[in-house]
């Protein structure tokens, strides 16, 4: 029996502990923010991978955006030496969740087995990848004792809110550097036939329209910054949806959607604040003298952030030229430039030659609409050979009734496997 064959069937003899895993990792609620519970996971895994010879390091992220002495940002690297000098392997996943939302029908922490799914929050992001890439680690271990090169499975923080306690944190501390780690697989929930090559840009930022406060029943003594939003927004919807909508991208983003720059208008807040729900008073009346949104502005690989920036500036003058009371501010929150790993990369030839053997197919090549990991480990960490690759259907991510397939993770564990015995038995 040839090593691939014997790798597949000592996955398969491993499927009910691959359960019993994910299970496990599901039920415990991870939740972010505020960031529950991430030493506990840090900690379980540490006592299983410990167990199984890899030398564990729980690493706080100090002063990390989020971190606080009441929820901490841990984080966990576990890492193997091989028998003879050769590359190493990474395997990153998050181990935090969104939080729960509404519309679920069963413990979106009890981890329920319905067929061939395993339901809960984080099920598909990305618990089930987790909990894959352990398993294809241990199989390999135990086919392979005298592989060469290392293995490291990390268990990160804060991915969800934009890893700056995890990944971002690691990766500035040198975990990261090429010269330390050659490869790294994102278990991340694209699918199992699908190899992710990296992310379209993001740009966060906060527009806030000012006005004067004034009594409601003479708003003409005042002037509303909610109207100038309002105008604002109508100036987004007449120019800038349908200027967004006629950027296209040569990378091979899914769904086809997000080919197109895309905007969305995260929150808006203007005039008095929200009252505690056991408030039974009525609002006082005054003219917004504030109002603000948050904008999520989506960008291609083709485009200039700063072009992506004036676009907005642009827009705020033509509302101001309208508007002779008109006042803004625009403020950067976060941004994060596009990226995308070459088809030739190591880890892309490997991972998609396996998928070809465990599925008898031709592996697909995505970009993903939104930001990941990948970011801060391209960079950062400057190490370009990275992809996202887990069980796992991207559309089911953040929903109620979160499921991953335990044959898809099955699967996804065999792929995962195969690159090992690829890169680490030359």
């Amino acid at each position: 029996m040839d090593l691939a064959a014997r790798l597949k069937l000592e996955i398969y003899s491993r499927r009910d502990d691959l359960v019993a895993l994910t299970q496990d990792l599901i039920r415990i609620p991870t939740l972010n923010p505020p960031g529950r519970h991430y030493l506990e996971i840090c900690e379980y895994l540490a006592d299983r991978l410990g167990a199984r010879g890899f030398a564990t390091e729980l690493i706080r992220a100090q002063d990390a955006p989020g971190d606080s002495e009441r929820y901490p940002r841990w984080n966990l690297i576990a890492r193997i030496e091989g028998a003879r000098v050769g590359e190493c392997v990474h395997f990153n996943s998050h181990h935090d969740v969104v939080e729960v939302g509404h519309g679920w029908t069963r413990d979106p922490f009890g981890a329920e087995i319905e067929g061939d799914r395993i339901y809960g929050r984080g099920a598909c992001d990305m618990k089930g990848g987790l909990a894959a890439s352990v398993i294809a680690a241990e199989a390999f271990l135990a086919v392979c004792p005298d592989f060469a090169g290392t293995i490291e499975i990390s268990a990160t923080a804060d991915e969800e809110t934009g890893g700056y306690g995890g990944v971002a944190y690691l990766a500035t501390q040198g975990r990261f550097d090429p010269a330390r780690v050659q490869h790294v697989i994102i278990p991340e929930p694209l699918h199992k036939d699908q190899i992710c090559l990296g992310h379209r840009g993001v740009w966060w930022a906060e527009i806030e329209t000012m006005g004067r406060i004034a009594h409601g029943s003479m708003p003409f003594l005042g002037d509303s910054a909610i109207r100038h939003m309002g105008a604002v927004l109508a100036e987004m919807e007449e120019t800038l949806y349908p200027l967004l909508l006629g950027k296209r991208t040569e990378m091979p983003v899914i769904p086809e959607g997000a080919r197109a720059s895309t905007l969305n208008i995260n929150s808006i807040h203007g005039g008095e604040a929200e009252q505690e729900a056991d408030y039974t008073g009525l609002p006082a009346p005054c003219v917004a003298d504030r109002c603000r949104i948050v904008i999520d502005r989506r960008f291609l690989i083709e485009e200039d952030l700063a072009e992506v920036k004036a676009e907005i500036t642009a827009l705020m003058e033509r509302v101001k030229v309208r508007r002779p009371t008109f006042r803004y501010e625009i403020r950067d929150l976060f941004e994060v430039q596009p990226s995308m790993t070459e088809h030739d990369a190591p880890v892309v030839r490997s991972t998609a030659a396996a998928i070809e053997a465990v599925l008898g197919r031709e592996a697909a090549y995505v970009v993903s609409p939104g930001t990941y990991d990948q970011k801060h480990i391209d960079r950062i960490g400057r190490l370009k050979n990275c992809i996202a690759y887990g069980p796992g259907l991207l559309e089911l991510a953040h929903q109620p009734d979160e499921w991953v397939g335990i044959t898809d993770m099955a699967d996804s564990a065999k792929v995962m496997a195969l690159v090992l015995a690829e890169l680490l038995t030359p």
